[in-house]
C-alpha cells in the first residue's frame, strides 16, 4: 500500500543551518532516504520551501483567488514529505519513527487513495 508521511515542524523551534545540530538532523535523513532505497519502499520525498513562499488557491463562484500563505491555525507546518510503498500500516510507522522531525516535531502517515479509472 502507497503511504504518504506528512512531516511537520514548529519555525520558531527550527534546528538552524550550519549548526552542528543541523548537520547531524540532515545526516538523519539522508540515512532515512537510503534505507527507504535499500528496502524499496521509496517512491519520493522531498522538503518545501518556508511557508512563507505558499500561495492558496480557492475557486469561489468560479472565481480564482490567490492568497499568500497558508491559513491554518497551527503553530506547525508542513515542511516535507515522503511517499513509500509499505505492506501494512505497521510497516509506515516504522519508517515515519526514522524521519528526524518525528523526534520534535510530527509525522502524519496518510494511505495515498487508489482511483481505478
Amino acid at each position: 500500500m502507497k503511504y504518504i508521511a506528512l512531516i511537520y515542524m514548529n519555525p520558531e523551534t527550527a534546528t538552524p543551518p550550519n549548526t552542528p545540530e543541523f548537520g547531524k538532523m540532515m545526516a538523519g535523513y539522508q540515512t532515512a532516504t537510503e534505507t527507504y532505497k535499500k528496502d524499496g519502499v521509496w517512491m519520493a520525498g522531498d522538503a518545501l520551501q518556508p511557508v512563507t513562499t505558499a500561495t492558496t488557491v480557492r475557486v469561489r463562484n468560479g472565481k480564482t483567488e490567490s492568497m499568500d500563505g497558508p491559513f491554518a491555525e497551527t503553530k506547525e507546518q508542513l515542511g516535507g514529505f515522503y511517499m513509500l510503498d509499505c505492506a501494512n500500516l505497521d510497516d509506515a510507522i516504522r519508517y515515519a519513527a526514522m524521519i528526524p522531525h518525528a523526534a520534535n516535531g510530527s509525522v502524519e502517515i496518510r494511505p495515498i487513495m487508489v482511483f481505478d479509472y
